[in-house]
């Protein structure tokens, strides 16, 4: 069922989306080349208990994952772009590295997701996480009032079918509230003017992700965490944003913390 959220409920969602943003920021500066990807998931785990919050993904265990996931934070690198499982394994230089990260505040939630390089980048990766936020800056800006769900899924299309990129449409964007994931689902391809009407007090988590060559995906034996078939690299970045008379407000912005 597709809630709309009041004015009022959409600024009790704000303390949840600050608490992620400021919990990416500050991990992403922290996480360098030898940092180990159990490390971020205990800093984040302590961040969390400092602000009295609740982890979305510690007790998570839909009908896709082999468990309850375990850890507080998904840590994918290189070929793997989506609900990565931490584990023992120290960055390595040259790493392209997502965070993804919800949490609930005072019963709201908030998820956003940012890749970026640690140690010496790659041309093709940095051109990658630039399509990939490109994407999601599109997306943000078809979220008005009078769109569809198909806008947003269409502006993400174009920038990544323009970059050559190819697309999967298995995971996307996905309304958020009082829990993580809700309707309505926004997928990253789509035909605008079709699907579920914007306006205004809707929530959604829009998340862009892109594999370098291929839109196919295996899954690890740890049962979560989600690879490109073929080993080529991935990036995925994720805004919670309200949908309001005014235009997009972006719950998880990052900017004001000198980030993007």
């Amino acid at each position: 069922m597709i809630e709309l959220r009041t004015p009022v409920e959409i600024e009790a969602m704000r303390p949840a989306g600050r608490f992620v943003a400021e919990t990416l920021a500050t991990l992403r500066e922290e996480t360098r080349v030898g940092t180990n990807l159990l490390a971020i998931d205990r800093r984040a785990h302590d961040l969390i208990r400092r602000a009295g919050a609740e982890s979305c993904y510690i007790d998570y265990h839909p009908s896709f994952g082999a468990r309850p996931f375990g850890k507080v934070i998904c840590t994918s690198v290189n070929d793997a772009v989506l609900h990565g499982l931490p584990f023992d394994y120290a960055l390595r230089d040259g790493d392209l590295v997502t965070l993804d990260f919800a949490v609930s505040v005072d019963g709201w939630v908030a998820d956003s997701a940012v890749s970026f390089i640690v140690g010496t980048p790659r041309d093709e990766d940095l051109a990658l996480i630039d399509t990939t936020q490109r994407a999601l800056d599109a997306a943000i800006g078809a979220a008005v009032e009078g769109q569809r769900v198909g806008d947003i899924s269409h502006a993400i299309a174009q920038v990544a079918h323009a970059d050559g990129y190819l697309i999967n449409t298995d995971f996307g964007g996905h309304g958020v509230g009082r829990i993580m994931h809700g309707d309505p689902h926004v997928p990253n391809d789509g035909k605008p003017g079709r699907g579920y009407p914007l306006r205004a007090g809707l929530v959604v988590a829009l998340e862009p992700w892109f594999l370098q060559t291929t839109d196919e995906l295996i899954t690890d034996p740890d049962g979560w965490t989600l690879r490109s078939a073929d080993g080529s690299r991935g990036a995925h970045v994720e805004h919670t944003i309200a949908v309001t008379a005014n235009g997009p407000i972006i719950l998880t912005d990052r900017s004001w913390l000198g980030v993007d």
